[in-house]
Protein backbone atom coordinates (compact mmCIF):
# COMPACT_ATOMS: atom_id res chain seq x y z
CA UNK A 1 0.00 0.00 0.00
CA UNK A 2 1.21 3.41 -0.93
CA UNK A 3 1.18 5.88 2.46
CA UNK A 4 2.47 8.78 0.27
CA UNK A 5 -1.06 9.45 -0.34
CA UNK A 6 -2.36 9.65 3.25
CA UNK A 7 0.96 12.31 4.77
CA UNK A 8 3.46 8.96 4.48
CA UNK A 9 7.08 9.16 4.03
CA UNK A 10 6.55 7.87 0.27
CA UNK A 11 7.57 4.18 1.78
CA UNK A 12 5.92 0.83 1.45
CA UNK A 13 4.71 -1.72 4.08
CA UNK A 14 7.22 -3.86 3.53
CA UNK A 15 10.31 -0.86 4.14
CA UNK A 16 10.88 -0.27 0.34
CA UNK A 17 10.83 2.84 -1.35
CA UNK A 18 7.62 3.79 -3.23
CA UNK A 19 8.29 4.26 -6.99
CA UNK A 20 7.06 7.30 -8.72
CA UNK A 21 3.74 6.91 -10.87
CA UNK A 22 4.42 6.08 -14.57
CA UNK A 23 3.40 8.67 -17.04
CA UNK A 24 4.22 12.69 -18.12
CA UNK A 25 6.24 14.64 -15.67
CA UNK A 26 5.53 17.57 -17.83
CA UNK A 27 4.18 20.60 -15.76
CA UNK A 28 0.22 20.93 -15.59
CA UNK A 29 -0.22 23.88 -18.14
CA UNK A 30 1.41 21.59 -20.67
CA UNK A 31 -0.71 18.63 -20.48
CA UNK A 32 -3.59 20.74 -20.10
CA UNK A 33 -2.98 21.91 -24.30
CA UNK A 34 -2.62 19.19 -26.34
CA UNK A 35 -0.77 21.04 -28.97
CA UNK A 36 1.47 22.24 -25.98
CA UNK A 37 2.03 18.64 -24.69
CA UNK A 38 2.71 17.10 -27.86
CA UNK A 39 5.22 19.49 -28.76
CA UNK A 40 6.63 18.95 -25.21
CA UNK A 41 7.20 15.23 -26.12
CA UNK A 42 8.76 15.91 -29.63
CA UNK A 43 11.34 18.38 -27.60
CA UNK A 44 12.13 15.84 -25.24
CA UNK A 45 12.29 13.14 -27.21
CA UNK A 46 14.95 15.09 -29.68
CA UNK A 47 17.09 15.93 -26.78
CA UNK A 48 17.12 12.78 -25.24
CA UNK A 49 17.83 11.58 -28.44
CA UNK A 50 20.96 13.72 -28.97
CA UNK A 51 22.13 12.38 -25.95
CA UNK A 52 21.51 9.35 -26.87
CA UNK A 53 23.22 9.40 -29.84
CA UNK A 54 26.57 10.82 -28.17
CA UNK A 55 26.45 8.31 -25.90
CA UNK A 56 26.67 5.68 -28.77
CA UNK A 57 29.31 7.40 -30.16
CA UNK A 58 31.07 7.89 -27.37
CA UNK A 59 31.36 3.79 -26.53
CA UNK A 60 33.99 3.50 -28.94
CA UNK A 61 35.71 6.95 -28.13
CA UNK A 62 37.17 8.19 -25.08
CA UNK A 63 33.96 9.08 -23.15
CA UNK A 64 31.43 7.96 -20.60
CA UNK A 65 29.64 6.17 -23.10
CA UNK A 66 27.32 3.79 -20.87
CA UNK A 67 26.39 7.05 -18.41
CA UNK A 68 25.15 9.11 -21.56
CA UNK A 69 23.25 6.82 -22.71
CA UNK A 70 21.45 6.03 -19.28
CA UNK A 71 21.33 9.83 -19.10
CA UNK A 72 19.36 10.22 -22.39
CA UNK A 73 17.39 7.21 -21.11
CA UNK A 74 16.59 9.39 -18.21
CA UNK A 75 15.33 12.46 -20.21
CA UNK A 76 12.95 9.98 -21.85
CA UNK A 77 11.77 8.85 -18.61
CA UNK A 78 10.29 11.90 -17.78
CA UNK A 79 8.06 11.55 -20.83
CA UNK A 80 7.77 8.15 -22.24
CA UNK A 81 6.65 5.24 -19.81
CA UNK A 82 8.50 2.91 -21.76
CA UNK A 83 11.16 4.55 -20.94
CA UNK A 84 10.82 4.62 -17.44
CA UNK A 85 9.82 1.00 -17.63
CA UNK A 86 13.60 0.36 -19.01
CA UNK A 87 15.36 2.73 -16.04
CA UNK A 88 13.44 0.70 -13.61
CA UNK A 89 14.29 -2.77 -15.29
CA UNK A 90 17.90 -1.49 -15.43
CA UNK A 91 17.77 -0.11 -11.66
CA UNK A 92 16.58 -3.13 -10.64
CA UNK A 93 19.19 -5.64 -12.58
CA UNK A 94 22.00 -2.87 -11.39
CA UNK A 95 20.74 -2.98 -7.85
CA UNK A 96 20.59 -7.34 -7.70
CA UNK A 97 24.52 -7.25 -9.08
CA UNK A 98 25.84 -5.13 -6.57
CA UNK A 99 23.85 -7.49 -4.21
CA UNK A 100 25.69 -10.60 -5.30
CA UNK A 101 28.87 -8.85 -6.03
CA UNK A 102 28.96 -7.77 -1.91
CA UNK A 103 28.48 -11.86 -1.45
CA UNK A 104 31.32 -13.30 0.48
CA UNK A 105 31.54 -16.39 -1.52
CA UNK A 106 32.01 -13.84 -4.51
CA UNK A 107 33.92 -11.44 -3.73
CA UNK A 108 36.56 -14.03 -2.41
CA UNK A 109 35.98 -15.80 -6.04
CA UNK A 110 36.87 -12.51 -7.70
CA UNK A 111 39.78 -11.25 -5.30
CA UNK A 112 41.19 -14.93 -6.23
CA UNK A 113 41.00 -14.36 -9.95
CA UNK A 114 42.17 -11.27 -9.66
CA UNK A 115 45.20 -12.40 -7.80
CA UNK A 116 45.40 -15.25 -10.42
CA UNK A 117 45.50 -12.89 -12.97
CA UNK A 118 48.08 -10.14 -11.82
CA UNK A 119 50.31 -13.11 -10.62
CA UNK A 120 49.91 -14.68 -14.75
CA UNK A 121 50.66 -10.88 -15.83
CA UNK A 122 53.58 -10.49 -13.55
CA UNK A 123 55.26 -13.78 -14.76
CA UNK A 124 54.90 -12.87 -18.33
CA UNK A 125 56.71 -9.58 -18.00
CA UNK A 126 59.51 -11.11 -15.73
CA UNK A 127 59.76 -13.45 -18.96
CA UNK A 128 59.87 -10.84 -21.33
CA UNK A 129 62.35 -8.57 -19.35
CA UNK A 130 64.46 -11.64 -18.51
CA UNK A 131 64.72 -12.50 -22.43
CA UNK A 132 64.96 -8.86 -23.94
CA UNK A 133 65.44 -7.09 -21.15
CA UNK A 134 63.22 -3.28 -20.76
CA UNK A 135 63.10 -2.72 -24.18
CA UNK A 136 59.90 -1.85 -25.82
CA UNK A 137 58.41 -4.67 -27.95
CA UNK A 138 59.45 -1.71 -31.66
CA UNK A 139 62.59 -1.53 -30.51
CA UNK A 140 63.13 -5.16 -30.02
CA UNK A 141 65.89 -6.50 -32.48
CA UNK A 142 67.28 -10.25 -32.94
Amino acid sequence: MNTQSNGGSGMLEEGAPAEQPLGSRAPHFIKRSRPLHLSWQVGVFVVGLAVVVAGVIMLPLPGPGWLVIFGGMAIWATEFVWAQLVLRWTKRKVTEAAQKALDPKVRRRNITLTTVGLVIIAALLAVYVWKFGLALPWNVSE
